[in-house]
């Protein structure tokens, strides 16, 4: 049976900035920029698993306002990811953040247009920031836990 790798990922908006976390790809060693992002934990929601990697990654102690959608994605380290997309609104007087995962090297916000710049994860750290600028949010009751 064919089991993917559940994962959950942070779209973290201020105004017209998003967060990315810089780290280290642990198969390719290559530095990149990703949303705060981990796989799901036994016992715990999405939505919950979205928040303590945010947590873990930023310092930022925040809470979901919506839910993106599903993404699937066969990485080019034969590993398929079922990635799910929540949305956080950051105040404009949240704390700089400081990653508490020793994984992470910083976490910093940029425009769109920094982003594309960067060196991402993957494609779906562009796909998922363009759908939160292009797409209706869905409400977190779309999930039943």
């Amino acid at each position: 049976m064919h089991k993917p790798h559940v994962t959950v990922a942070a779209i973290v908006k201020k105004q017209n900035e998003f967060l990315l976390v810089k780290e280290r790809d642990k198969f390719t060693q290559q530095v990149c920029y990703n949303q705060p992002a981990g796989h799901l934990e036994q016992n715990e929601t999405l939505a919950q698993a979205a928040s303590r990697e945010l947590l873990e990654e930023t310092g930022l102690a925040l809470e979901p306002v919506g839910f993106l959608g599903v993404y699937n994605l066969h990485a080019e380290n034969g590993v398929h990811y079922l990635r799910f997309c929540f949305l956080f609104e950051a105040p404009d007087n949240i704390q700089t953040p400081v990653p508490i995962d020793t994984d992470i090297i910083s976490a910093n916000w940029y425009t769109l247009e920094q982003i594309k710049s960067l060196t991402l994860r993957s494609p779906l750290v562009l796909k998922c920031i363009n759908d939160n600028l292009n797409r209706p949010v869905l409400s977190l009751e779309t999930i039943y836990n």
